[in-house]
């Protein structure tokens, strides 16, 4: 099932019951943890989600089968289970996960605080960001006024379960349509941020600023537009990242914004090392740019590559290449090694592929390739 699903295997998930067997609070004292002990069995074949999601059914069958299904029990075993430091790595999932499902039934407002207040306690042993997802569906506002204290705390990992957790297209997370409804709502807490000193932190706010792009171009340019009117020695490349999608867009503000304005430039050569690629393999290719104008020119340089889908027609999507910057009249010349191997979230078939040139959000040379699935057999 690959390498990232074993981060919950066996082992992982007996360790979490040997763990809450030794503990001596009186919460825990009671609990047979069979349930938990059972679902070893059952981890074959699922995904890392999925392996997560049973560990924390688990552990819930087994709180109520000891009578102790309730948050304020849960979070005393939890809390105990903190004392010791070597408490830490993948299981912390499921078991945040369980401190979430446990708040929200309970329904009460103290069991919400003091939920999201565990997972802020739980994410210096592994990110929270995947179960604060439903607290912030359950009550927006509410969550968002305990998350913002979060981007002050002195731990460089509950300030990035800030700006992580609450990103409006997390990878592996569910969605939160009070997020997608209200994309204004997180800005606060990136600006909170934004000027963090730890480059752990800025790169989250960075990857929620360029989510926030996907949907909302206008909101993502003025934001950047105020950080970079007042900015220190990390804003600018902060910035410049937050707005990669809008750049391979060719997004004209998000381009003015980073120095990007239109340019007279010629493209010339554009040259493949060999027009076939049978996968896995790569694709080289090279061409010359000119900078045709009068004045020096700032130039964001991609790539676009059109892939052929399952029907045979193409799907695009563009790479950032490289910048530079050419005095007038100057040439240099953009190599490029670009990978092709079947992947999960990329499944290539064989046909006519296409790659072309984008500059400061314009289009230029272009030029056709082959994908073999395979090689051609050599003739007998």
């Amino acid at each position: 099932m690959g390498a990232m699903n074993e981060l919950i295997d066996a082992a992982a998930v007996d360790g979490l019951r040997r763990r809450l067997e030794a503990l001596g609070a009186p919460a825990a004292a009671s609990i047979s943890w069979t349930e938990l002990a059972a679902s070893v069995d059952r981890l074959d074949d699922l995904n890392l989600r999925a392996r997560s999601d049973l560990v924390s059914a688990a552990l819930i069958a087994d709180l109520q089968a000891a009578g102790s299904a309730d948050a304020e029990a849960w979070a005393g075993i939890v809390r105990s289970l903190l004392l010791d430091e070597t408490f830490r790595g993948w299981t912390i999932w499921p078991v945040s996960e369980t401190v979430t499902t446990l708040s929200l039934a309970d329904g009460s407002v103290e069991a919400f605080d003091d939920g999201l207040r565990l997972l802020g306690e739980l994410t210096p042993r592994l990110t929270c960001e995947f179960a604060i997802r439903r607290f912030l569906e359950a009550d927006l506002d509410r969550a968002l006024g305990i998350v913002q204290g979060w981007t002050s705390d002195q731990d460089e990992h509950v300030r990035r379960l800030a700006s992580e957790g609450t990103r409006a297209f997390l990878p592996w997370a569910i969605r939160v349509r009070s997020l997608l409804a209200h994309p204004e709502a997180t800005i606060p807490v990136l600006d909170a941020l934004v000027h963090d000193e730890s480059e752990y932190v800025r790169r989250s706010v960075a990857n929620h600023l360029n989510d926030l792009s996907r949907e909302h171009a206008p909101l993502v340019v003025e934001t950047a537009a105020r950080w970079l009117s007042a900015p220190d020695a990390n804003t600018r490349s902060l910035v410049r990242h937050g707005l990669r999608t809008l750049v391979k867009r060719a997004d004209p503000a998000a381009l003015a914004l980073l120095g990007f304005e239109p340019v007279v430039v010629e493209v010339s050569d554009l040259r493949l090392g060999d027009a076939t690629v049978v996968l896995p393999g790569e694709l080289d290719f090279a061409f010359s740019i000119t900078n045709a104008g009068r004045s020096a020119a700032k130039l964001a340089i991609d790539f676009a590559v059109s892939y052929v889908k399952s029907n045979g027609t193409l799907a695009e999507k563009v790479f950032k290449l490289t910048t530079v910057e050419l005095a007038a009249g100057e040439s240099t010349t953009v190599r490029k090694r670009h990978g092709f191997r079947q992947m999960t979230t990329r499944v290539h078939y064989a046909g006519t592929h296409a790659v072309e040139v984008q500059v400061n959000g314009e289009r230029y040379a272009r030029t056709e390739f082959e994908v073999l699935l395979e090689p051609i057999p050599a003739s007998r």
